[in-house]
């Protein structure tokens, strides 16, 4: 969806609905109000009235610990089209269109650029646009856009003699490569991503990753995102699978597990949420928390 809002799709949201999605679905990650820097950096916080008045936001250039999501964004546009296409992280494109626009509401709410009882919908959606806190804060000084900058150096493109092939090449030690644990079990399961699996995925060959074919609760634990804050044997985001198999062990730790994953939780591994999950479906839940429990 383009700034001037083209492919746009029809539809509205209250602040009000937003409120319950971002308790339910973004609260986990960003806090209640947008001002948590627990997981991201904060999305809400460094704007006032009179950004919104002059179009610019004045913390930008000040001594502002941090820079939020709202004292940068110039177009309210970038907010809706973010949130439609990656938005929530463990389940990027989920949201219907009235979900995209009640959740952005509510943020544009927190940011006191729309009121309480507003409904944002793309019949008034531009309207926003002259709200926004830093809509004058893009500059096309930089010449790269809309491309009639002043090159930084004059000269004449040399085309005779050139290199019949040029090999690009870049390279990680080994002993830094899996520094921070299997980064590809740490990426959100959509779109395509490069990369070459480290540790020990990366000295199976295809064969034998054909012949044994993941379990059936691991290929689910990537589907629902549950590795994006969960590894094996190390903690990232919350515990490691190994870590809760030995919590639950000795109790009704089918039971237990599945009503966690299902309700979400918060205070038992430290501070950032979990949560929840109730969209997936008992056989899928009973299936991971099977695998889970046998975590070595």
């Amino acid at each position: 969806m383009r700034p001037d809002f083209q492919g746009l799709p029809r539809g509205s949201g209250t602040v009000a609905q937003g409120q319950k999605l971002w308790d339910g679905k973004c609260a986990s990650c960003h806090g209640d109000f947008g001002e948590s820097n627990e997981v991201f950096t904060p999305l809400v916080g460094g704007t006032t009235a009179e950004d919104i008045k002059r179009g610019r936001v004045a913390g930008m250039t000040g001594n502002q610990p941090y820079r939020t999501t709202l004292m940068k964004v110039s177009t309210v546009s970038t907010l809706w089209d973010y949130i439609h296409r990656a938005m929530p992280w463990n389940a990027p494109k989920s949201l219907s269109v009235g979900d995209v626009y009640a959740v952005t509401a509510y943020m544009l709410h927190l940011g006191e650029i729309v009121a309480a009882d507003f409904t944002l919908s793309d019949a008034n959606i531009a309207e926003v646009q002259r709200r926004m806190p830093n809509r004058d804060g893009m500059t096309t000084g930089h010449g790269l856009w809309p491309g009639r900058g002043r090159p930084d150096t004059r000269n004449t493109a040399c085309m005779k003699d050139c290199t019949a092939k040029v090999g690009i090449a870049s390279s990680i030690p080994d002993y830094a490569r899996d520094a921070h644990g299997e980064l590809a079990q740490q990426q959100r399961a959509f779109g395509p991503v490069r990369g070459v699996a480290a540790g020990n995925a990366a000295s199976k060959s295809a064969a034998s990753a054909l012949s044994a074919p993941a379990a059936p609760g691991a290929r689910l634990t990537s589907q629902y995102q549950c590795m994006a804050c969960h590894a094996m044997d190390r903690k990232l985001v919350g515990p490691s699978f190994a870590d809760i198999a030995g919590k639950y062990k000795g109790q009704d730790a089918h039971g237990a597990l599945a009503r966690k994953v299902k309700a979400g939780g918060q205070g038992a591994w430290g501070s950032v949420p979990m949560p929840p999950q109730p969209q997936i479906p008992d056989s899928d839940v009973q299936a991971m928390v099977g695998w889970i429990l046998e975590a070595k």
